[in-house]
């Protein structure tokens, strides 16, 4: 492609035309359609053509689910380095260059407030630090979240986004499973509600723990939710795997989902089930 090329007797330089307009479209990885970025920023990282959603961060969630004057909590914590963990790079460098990134301490981000008149507690993953995978701090914010729904006797709900445990802090990572795990078992016991929202995509210990404890567990469409990822599975296995498989459809079809909510019906669906789940917890 040439360099310069001449419109209406000018000479219009393709380079400069380029970065004028990058970052303006985005090009859906699905239907391959390109929408204007204001657009789908307005339908909520949705892709109006075919209905992909596309991957957000947590405080964007938040902020789509809970009414005007919410609160963030739980922010101050920030992940150590216990084991002086270097792959490729130092683990610290990676925790600097994630932090940078995403403008947060961890993968994680707590809130209180409310979904229409149901006071709730939120915790939601981020998957754009270091793929929100789950270490010390994101598995005791999450715990800490479980604390406040405890004392308030609010709903809890987790949005989870993650690629599973962080391997860089080892067992000091694995320990949050049960660790999460354990407060979850109390809330049950004081019939507190706990819905689970998995998205894409939700894997590996995660999904081995508290994303499949919910008292309801939802997806987004389309969402990779499993332990093990699927070309893993098949070079375990030496088999080709089904169409579809691990993917919301597929789990809500095998009965290990009790419902897929697009993004847009998402928050009135939540409202619409803490209205049932709060009147049948406070009856019992």
């Amino acid at each position: 492609m040439s360099w310069f090329k001449r419109e209406d007797n000018e000479i219009v330089n393709d380079a400069e035309r380029t970065v004028r307009t990058e970052g303006l479209w985005v090009r859906c990885p699905k239907c391959s359609q390109v929408i204007f970025k204001a657009d789908l920023e307005a339908n909520l990282h949705v892709c109006p053509k075919c209905g992909h959603h596309f991957r957000i961060g947590a405080r964007e969630r938040i902020e789509n689910l809970l009414e005007p004057g919410y609160q963030l909590v739980d922010l101050e914590l920030r992940s150590t380095d216990p084991l002086q963990f270097t792959d490729l790079k130092p683990y610290k460098g990676r925790l600097k260059d994630a932090q940078k990134k995403t403008g947060l301490n961890d993968a994680i981000v707590n809130a209180i407030g409310n979904i229409g008149p149901h006071p709730v507690v939120i915790s939601a993953m981020e998957y754009s630090f270091i793929g929100g995978s789950m270490g010390s701090v994101v598995g005791e914010t999450i715990a800490r979240a479980v604390d406040r729904a405890l004392e308030n006797r609010h709903p809890l709900i987790i949005i989870s986004a993650s690629g599973g445990a962080r391997m860089m802090e080892g067992i000091a990572s694995l320990m949050q499973l049960a660790k999460v795990s354990a407060g979850l078992a109390k809330l049950d016991e004081a019939k507190i509600p706990y819905i689970s929202v998995m998205t894409d995509p939700t894997t590996g210990g995660v999904t081995a723990s508290f994303a499949m404890l919910g008292d309801l567990n939802i997806a987004e469409p389309e969402a990779l939710i499993g332990f093990a990822g699927p070309r893993v599975i098949e070079q375990t296995i030496r088999q080709k795997l089904p169409e579809g498989f691990q993917r919301s459809e597929f789990l809500l079809e095998h009965g290990f989902l009790d419902a897929i909510v697009d993004r847009k019906d998402m928050k009135q669906y939540l409202e619409d089930t803490l209205s049932w789940m709060t009147s049948n917890s406070q009856a019992s």
